[in-house]
């Protein structure tokens, strides 16, 4: 990471802009805010008392929207997970204003020190968060996950919770965690080897503003704490999707396998970046001895994130119920469903509701079945806008660091090559740009090659970084 000197206070200017320009609500309509307020005092009338169960929530140290808690326990050979998701759609009726301002927003939104959270603060970081020493309503499910990483669904009940700890990705120890923690998180890993999942995890680029306002850019990568809870989430998401398709029902998360010619660039790309991928090796396979400490191999797993179509949603679908035509996740492997952030994402309080039904012998409501069409749509383009975000606040913090530094030379190496344009990382700092380059045979560049840089605009007003190779 590397802090920003920012006297002008541009790089604040700049993400003032980017929220009026991504249309980033500021606040909640006045009615939003009375809905929310009287719904946190709703009492959960319909919720089993699992208050004794020792809950716990591992999230990074300074959230406070706390979707997911859980405890463990042994069952012969198997680990029972209990897995408590925030009880959203307890609090939140259908086509009320709550519901109404969900469905405009799609997912919460964050910028550096600060988001626009799906709900208001009072829910999604009060009454509904999973806070520690406070009895707080759940979806309880129970996930049996066996020898071979397998898992399913036992039972889910709503359920009052009372988390003892905060735990953070940070700073928590193996020892703070309860037994079968670290157990099912190898064994969810080793299922997914046998299964060729393409679940790829490259560092993240990202912009953090301290306690003190200073803002730094840098590469994050995931966290040992971070992937094993990735994990519980994941065992739990598997076994959601796995009940929906048993009742062939349900919203899931679906993306293709990179396609041939996706996969014959990619073998170029690791080529260039000097990786030896044996050419009978599935591209499953070889991905998951990628180390993203080592600067070719992050590359490369950028490029196979880059490489795919991307996920989004679908509905369950009779006319394809045939083998062929399930509802596929390529990252996963296996069938998949977003339930386990509700107070962050539109769709996982409908995934929740739908299995909540399907666990109780009911029929799935009927505003749960109408809202599955309708709702690919709107993710999709929450989805758009964050991605839009996310790359902007990068780009303005790169060409705020950069800015008085036009004619500077960087070293830096190429990371990919499409048509005319190539992808390019510094060398000394956390920065990723595109550069124009002649067709060849007059310059040869091709990914993992060594380049020269010049500087030639950094405009913090726009966001906007101009670099240009150096004969």
């Amino acid at each position: 990471m590397k802090t920003l000197v920012d006297p002008d206070r541009l790089l604040d200017q700049g993400l003032a802009r980017l929220r009026t320009r991504f249309a980033i609500p500021e606040a909640f309509p006045p009615e939003v805010l009375d809905a929310a307020e009287k719904a946190v005092r709703r009492p959960p009338e319909r919720h089993a008392d699992r208050t004794a169960l020792p809950f716990l929530t591992l999230d990074p140290a300074s959230s406070t929207d706390l979707d997911q808690a859980f405890t463990i326990e042994a069952s012969g050979a198997d680990w029972l997970l209990h897995y408590a998701i925030a009880d959203v759609a307890w609090f939140v009726a259908d086509d009320d204003p709550l519901d109404k301002e969900a469905w405009r927003r799609g997912t919460t939104s964050y910028l550096p020190g600060g988001k626009a959270s799906l709900y208001p603060p009072v829910l999604s970081e009060g009454g509904a968060s999973l806070l520690p020493n406070v009895d707080r309503p759940a979806v309880v499910l129970s996930v049996r996950i066996d020898p071979a990483g397998l898992s399913r669904l036992d039972g889910v009940e709503r359920a009052v919770i009372r988390s003892q700890a905060k735990l953070a990705y940070e700073t928590v120890r193996d020892e703070d965690l309860p037994d079968g923690f670290l157990e099912i998180a190898r064994r969810i890993e080793r299922a997914e080897d046998r299964r060729g999942a393409q679940r790829v995890d490259p560092p993240e680029q990202v912009v953090e503003r301290d306690a003190a306002g200073r803002f730094s850019l840098g590469f994050r990568p995931q966290l040992p704490s971070e992937r094993r809870n990735a994990a519980l989430s994941l065992a739990a998401n598997l076994a959601v999707a796995q009940t929906m398709l048993n009742a062939q029902t349900g919203l899931f998360r679906v993306m293709a396998m990179p396609d041939a010619r996706a996969e014959e660039r990619l073998r170029a790309t690791a080529l260039a970046l000097r990786l030896e991928w044996p050419a009978t090796m599935p591209l499953a396979q070889f991905q998951r001895r990628l180390d993203p400490r080592r600067p070719a191999e992050a590359a490369f797993m950028l490029a196979i994130r880059r490489s795919g179509s991307g996920a989004s949603y679908r509905p369950y679908d009779p006319s394809r119920a045939d083998q062929a035509e399930l509802p596929w996740h390529a990252a996963v492997a296996a069938p998949y469903a977003h339930a386990t952030a509700p107070l962050r994402r539109l769709a996982d309080r409908y995934v929740l509701r739908t299995v909540l039904a399907l666990a109780q012998g009911e029929a799935v409501p009927e505003a749960v079945l109408s809202a599955f069409p309708e709702i690919p749509r709107v993710m999709a383009r929450a989805a758009s806008r964050d991605a839009q975000v996310d790359r902007s606040v990068i780009d303005l913090a790169e060409a705020t660091m950069l800015h008085g530094q036009e004619g500077t030379a960087f070293p830096a190496v190429i990371t990919d090559v499409r048509d005319k344009k190539a992808q390019v990382q510094l060398c000394e700092l956390p920065v990723i740009a595109s550069i124009s380059i002649p067709p060849a045979p007059a310059t040869d560049v091709l990914p993992g090659s060594p380049v020269t840089l010049r500087l030639v605009r950094a405009d913090p007003a726009e966001g906007a970084l101009s670099f240009e190779l150096v004969d």
